[in-house]
This record gives structure tokens, C-alpha cells and sequence, in this order.
């Protein structure tokens, strides 16, 4: 037996999940180092194209320190604390390069609001190129960080700062599976391409997605805010993009359609291996006050987690996820959602992968 083995069945054996969270732990609480964890959780603090409201930088450590606060037992999953979860330190250099940079970037959608007046022009004239090179360098960054990762077997989760920082991560996947899918969940579509004139723009990620040749599927889920532009690109997608619409579901169920029709539907869109991006603002904006941009209407808690549930319960196996948007707001309710929020998302990508087992569903 290895000393990093006896190390963690020691860990195993001294922890007790029924404490306090402790604050000189993991996230969570929990006793495991990244590299005894089964589960990474990568913070990515980069909000640099939010066009509305900032502060979803400050969404990694808003969860982290809301996760001392969450029970860990889960009935589906009574041992999930045991699966390995570990999430890394933010990267300062990140950190700092999207607040210096954020500021370039407000300045010009101000610009660009204002008309794009003649007098200001030379100003903001290289803002769009140094933000779109940076991003490129973030992209590149979390490629080969999560790409470690998940060669030495690892689960990665990747959790933002706003919704353009995942792609790096989709690219380190699309480099390890021949084919896979997107789940979706979000107020909007994210299919404009370089909106504002940001190549690597949070309102981009899906477009830039689409780029990659192994994305067989786009499935998205309680969408209610899109453009003529980006539903053009769903129609002709030739059924690469489905949209499953907020009105459309809601519609549905005022006709009588159960939830889990629903999601049955849902899911037989999606390929075997399926990744799941997560937006905060899919859900109803009570449960996420600060994020950027709410949008009525959306998910309740508890109807987007049973949707994952059946994913995998359909057997699809969760390849990875993030969980974007995420800003503390003025209170620690942001936080506190979003930490649940990505304690299920974890278990049950780890209970896709065979990391965690789940008990039986009842008929």
C-alpha cells in the first residue's frame, strides 16, 4: 500500500460527515487534496464580455464558501462525500487579467451603446483584439489543464466566472471522444457569433462550440431570450440544434404533459456521452438574483436536477460539466443555490462514470 493510499483511507476512516463544515478543509469541508480527489472542480474567475450586471468573477469563492453550509448526505447517493472532491485555488493571473480587462471592455459596449461616436474612435479601436487574445490564451490554458486531468482519470467539472469559459474544457474533450453531446441549460442561447465584436463573448460560447467537429448534438433547456439571428441558426441546423424553449415546455405541461414526459423527450435527443453546461439563469431568477442577465420564467431547482437524474438513469454517461454565471449579489442566496447546484452535479457525473454508485429508482 502506497502512503498516499494509507493517507486517504485515513481520511476516510477520521472524517465524519455529520460535522460543521470546516472552514480549513476542502471545498464542502471535505478532507481530500486535488490530487487524492476522483472529482476536480476548476474555478475559472473571468467575466470580461458580461454585457449587463458584473460579478460573476466572485462566483467560484462565493460557492466554495457557501459549500461549508450544505449537508452532504444525498439520498440517491448516501456515500457520495466518499467519492474524492477537491476543488482547486483560483488562478490569480486569471484573476487580475479579467478585472484589468473587464474595465477595456465596459468602456467599449459603452461606446458601442453610445453609437460609436467618431471622437472616441482611436480609443477603443484595439479593445476587441486584446480581449479576443486573451481569451484565445484562456482557452489554451484550461485546454491543457483539464486535459491533465482527465488523462490521469479524473472527473473535471469547470466552474466560471461567466459563460464563455468553459470552451477550453470542450476542447480538451472533443480531443479524447470521437462524438458527443451538449446539455444545456440557460436563459439564452449563447449562438451569437463574436457578439459585441468579442470572439470568445459569454452570448458566444455555444457558436464557438458548434465549431468543433465532435459536437454531434446541442440540446438546449429552458431558453426564453434569443435573437432572429440565433433562431435562423437553430432552423438551419438540421436538427444539430434542438431548442426545447421555456413557453414550449410550459405549454406543454399546461396541456397535461407530465415533467418527466418532458424529459424523456429531452433526453432521447441526446447522444450516449453527454456533457452538461450549466448556466445559473436557466433556473428562475429567485433562485439566482445576481446573476448578469435574468430572465423570467425558467427552472425550479428540483426540475432541473430530476432532468439530470434521468439522464443518467437513461444510462448516458456525463463526460463533464461547468456550472457558469454565478454572481454573489447582494446576498449569500446566490452562493448558497449555486454550492447545491454543484454538489449534484459532481455526484451524479461521478455516478455516470461508475465513481459513485446510486440506489435503484422507485417505480
Amino acid at each position: 500500500m502506497s502512503a498516499s493510499t494509507s493517507s486517504l483511507d485515513q481520511k476516510l476512516a477520521n472524517f465524519d460527515p455529520n460535522a460543521l463544515g470546516d472552514a480549513a478543509g476542502g471545498v464542502y469541508g471535505l478532507p481530500f487534496t486535488v490530487e487524492e480527489a476522483q472529482v476536480v472542480i476548476v474555478p475559472v474567475p473571468w467575466e470580461v464580455t458580461v454585457s449587463y450586471r458584473a460579478g460573476t468573477a466572485q462566483g467560484p469563492e462565493a460557492i466554495r464558501e457557501a459549500s461549508l453550509q450544505v449537508d452532504l448526505y444525498d439520498a440517491d447517493i448516501p456515500d457520495a462525500w466518499r467519492l474524492g472532491l477537491a476543488m482547486e485555488e483560483s488562478d490569480e493571473h486569471w484573476t487580475q487579467e479579467s478585472h484589468q480587462l473587464r474595465a477595456s471592455a465596459a468602456d467599449y459596449i459603452g461606446w458601442l451603446e453610445d453609437g460609436k461616436p467618431a471622437t472616441n474612435a482611436a480609443h477603443f479601436t484595439d479593445v476587441p483584439g486584446r480581449v479576443t487574445a486573451s481569451g484565445k490564451t484562456l482557452l489554451e490554458w484550461l485546454k491543457q489543464k483539464t486535459g491533465a486531468y482527465l488523462d490521469a482519470g479524473k472527473g473535471v467539472v469547470v466552474l466560471g466566472g461567466d459563460h464563455s469559459t468553459p470552451l477550453g474544457y470542450l476542447h480538451a474533450l472533443a480531443d479524447r471522444h470521437e462524438e458527443f453531446g451538449i446539455l444545456q441549460f440557460d436563459a439564452h442561447c449563447d449562438l451569437r457569433p463574436a457578439y459585441e465584436g468579442f470572439e470568445y463573448s459569454h452570448a458566444s460560447i455555444m457558436y464557438n462550440a458548434l465549431q468543433l467537429p465532435q459536437l454531434k448534438k446541442l440540446v438546449q433547456v429552458g431558453i426564453r431570450d434569443y435573437c432572429q439571428q440565433e433562431a435562423e441558426l437553430v432552423e438551419r441546423s438540421n436538427g444539430r440544434v434542438i431548442m426545447f424553449t421555456d413557453r414550449f415546455m410550459r405549454e406543454e405541461m399546461y396541456g397535461g404533459k407530465s415533467w418527466r414526459k418532458e424529459c424523456k423527450k429531452i433526453i432521447a435527443q441526446l447522444p450516449q456521452k453527454v456533457y452538461i453546461s450549466f448556466d445559473i439563469d436557466g433556473l428562475d431568477p429567485k433562485l439566482c438574483p445576481g446573476t448578469g442577465t435574468p430572465v423570467p420564467g425558467g427552472l425550479e431547482f428540483e426540475q432541473a436536477l430530476y432532468l439530470i437524474r434521468m439522464v443518467v438513469r437513461s444510462g448516458r454517461q456525463i463526460i463533464g460539466c461547468d456550472l457558469n454565471e454565478v454572481a454573489p449579489g447582494d446576498t449569500d442566496w446566490n452562493g448558497i443555490v449555486g454550492a447545491r447546484l454543484l454538489y449534484h452535479l459532481c455526484n451524479w457525473m461521478a455516478v455516470s462514470q461508475g465513481r459513485l454508485k446510486a440506489r435503484e429508482q422507485e417505480k
